[in-house]
């Protein structure tokens, strides 16, 4: 379980809103959001420690405010604070919905360029993972 900070449940569920907005913009941002694509995310929120009777809840208030978001900064605020192995099951988990359908197009690549910056990961780290779930789903 990675969220072991010391907050009141409020907290704790915009934490988890917030990565699964930015997982739900990455599934849309090819405008096809599957059901693939939703396992992923749902897997990513309980492997960082969400509950599995709050999913549901999360899912739907993260669509909520991944549609009502002017930029992605809203949503890479939190992550970007996070411990270096947050930060990277994160974007494993990015990069499993971007190559879920088996291809990465340009907007895709584009998002997880401008979040390599965003998030404070390394272009080398940020292509290691990428070849590495490349692979996996070849």
């Amino acid at each position: 379980m990675f969220y072991n900070k010391k907050k009141d449940n409020k907290n704790k569920d915009s934490y988890f809103i917030k990565i699964a907005a930015l997982l739900i913009h990455a599934a849309k941002i090819d405008e096809h959001y599957s059901r693939d694509e939703e396992k992923i995310i749902k897997q990513t929120l309980l492997e960082l420690g969400a509950t599995e009777n709050t999913l549901d809840l999360l899912i739907s208030k993260a669509k909520e405010s991944e549609e009502n978001a002017n930029q992605i900064l809203d949503f890479t605020k939190e992550v970007k604070n996070l411990q270096e192995n947050e930060k990277i099951k994160i974007i494993q988990s990015l990069w499993k919905i971007i190559y879920s359908n088996k291809d990465a197009d340009i907007y895709e690549t584009n998002l997880m360029r401008r979040l390599s910056g965003l998030l404070y990961i390394d272009s080398k780290t940020m292509g290691d993972i990428k070849e590495q779930i490349k692979k996996q789903n070849s």
